[in-house]
């Protein structure tokens, strides 16, 4: 019994990983612009700060970019 639970459990995660994978894989495009965003994001936060005020607006427009890519991911899975 124990072992068909354990079964069970496997194929069940098994599967929530494929959803997992593909509501992520369902854009990959988006998805990819976002990763390439959050790179951006932790070179300008290592960056040495004077700037001039330069890195600081660029993480700002960078933080801004991500958050349009997630509303379009999460509008285009609504629509």
């Amino acid at each position: 019994m124990k072992t068909i639970r354990q079964i069970t459990a496997l194929v069940a995660a098994a599967g929530l990983g494929a959803l997992a994978t593909h509501a992520l894989a369902d854009q990959p495009l988006m998805e990819s612009a976002l990763s390439h965003l959050e790179a951006a994001e932790r070179n300008l936060e290592a960056a040495t700060a004077d700037k001039g005020g330069h890195r600081v607006e660029a993480l700002r427009l960078v933080r801004a970019a991500q958050a349009e890519v997630r509303q379009g991911i999460r509008h285009d899975r609504r629509n």
